[in-house]
């Protein structure tokens, strides 16, 4: 269907290498060109992915230094930027501008769960969508998707015309009663939408695997943690892209030395993922992947993924690092957990559905309590 596309792995530029607060070009720039002339072609991009410097780096480091035809650009359509239909063709040709591009091969309905699906609805979203794509600046039309598998089939109902899914798909979450993902996947495979997997390693958090649950990979005497996450989201059925938010070189060597040619688990190390899947479970962590959606509408400024991520990181390895990053870093001239307000607008914006509120206390509860 997607005769473009060349093979199952797909680079998503949402966390790109970064020089201070500006896209290292130089280094963005060698990893475009090692993806591709390792035979890949598909890069993925929104607005709101580092701040609109995610597409601008997609202009400047491929768009204008390969031929289009080279490779595959996907883009979205996020609700934080527009408020009624009108809104939607400037917005969506300033990301065409943006991203140096005169069609966009995959065009996503951005992050839709019920509530937002209501949005796009009332300013009718999807028709203009499938209106760029009778006009010929779309290739393909689709929505990412976080909410449960009962929402999803109300839209793929609503919208047969979708031609393509993405979620969040990875072992950790596969069966997780919030996130859904093998419910979500049996749906799209019911409606035979081919699926785009986001988040397969969580935001990094099957990357980095605590010591305890990194014996069971170690024991498997070869491949990385982020390798077998990767591949276990690749193998699953329906599944034809897989997405990786690589930052540096390093990590994708690793990634394409794996997804070159590509090999689904084995049983041995399916087992060992099932007791990775078990540690985590023991540990209580957060399960939160730094999409950073929560933090642009917080009136208290509070930079709540990595608050989160202190606090991950004081269960796993109980050294004083976690408290100097909280105080010195990442609270140093933001808000801090206790100055949250209850407002609730995070909880609103956060794919995972995570209860904020109530964790925010436990993370002011561990690292403020010498505070005055």
């Amino acid at each position: 269907m997607f005769e473009k596309v060349q093979k199952n792995f797909g680079f998503g530029c949402m966390r790109l290498p970064m020089n201070g607060d500006k896209v290292d070009y130089a280094e963005f720039s060698k990893m475009v060109d090692l993806f591709i002339d390792s035979g890949f072609n598909y890069f993925d991009t929104a607005h709101g992915y580092l701040d609109g410097k995610s597409e601008t780096a997609i202009r400047d480091c491929l768009a204008t230094r390969y031929q289009r035809e080279k490779f595959v650009l996907t883009n979205k359509l996020t609700n934080f930027y527009f408020k009624t239909e009108a809104d939607i063709r400037p917005f969506f040709e300033s990301q065409l501008k943006l991203c140096g591009v005169d069609y966009f091969d995959f065009y996503l309905m951005h992050a839709q769960s019920k509530t937002i699906f209501e949005k796009f609805k009332s300013c009718r979203a999807y028709e203009q969508a499938l209106q760029f794509k009778a006009e010929g600046k779309i290739k393909y039309f689709g929505i990412s998707f976080h909410d449960t598998a009962e929402v999803l089939e109300e839209i793929l109902k609503e919208y047969p015309q979708i031609e393509v899914v993405q979620i969040q798909l990875n072992y950790v979450d596969y069966d997780d009663p919030a996130v859904q993902s093998r419910k979500c996947l049996e749906v799209c495979n019911k409606y035979g939408k081919p699926v785009i997997v986001m988040e397969p390693v969580k935001g990094g958090n099957l990357a980095n695997l605590p010591e305890e649950a990194k014996k069971y990979i170690d024991e498997l005497n070869g491949g990385s943690a982020a390798s077998y996450a990767i591949r276990f989201a690749a193998g699953s059925d329906g599944v034809f892209m897989t997405l990786s938010g690589m930052s540096n070189l390093e990590q994708m060597n690793d990634n394409l030395s794996f997804m070159k040619d590509f090999k689904p688990l084995d049983e041995r190390e399916t087992a060992a993922i099932e007791n990775v899947k078990r540690t985590f479970k023991s540990m209580n962590m957060i399960p939160c992947t730094a999409c950073r959606y929560c933090v642009a509408g917080c009136p208290k400024h509070i930079s709540i993924p990595d608050l989160f991520a202190c606090l991950n990181a004081k269960k796993i390895y109980h050294t004083w690092n976690a408290d100097y990053y909280y105080r010195e870093v990442h609270t140093k001239n933001k808000g801090k957990a206790s100055d949250c307000i209850k407002c609730g607008k995070c909880e609103a914006a956060c794919p995972q559905h995570l209860p904020i509120r109530n964790l925010l206390k436990d993370v002011a509860a561990e690292f403020e309590r010498q505070d005055g």
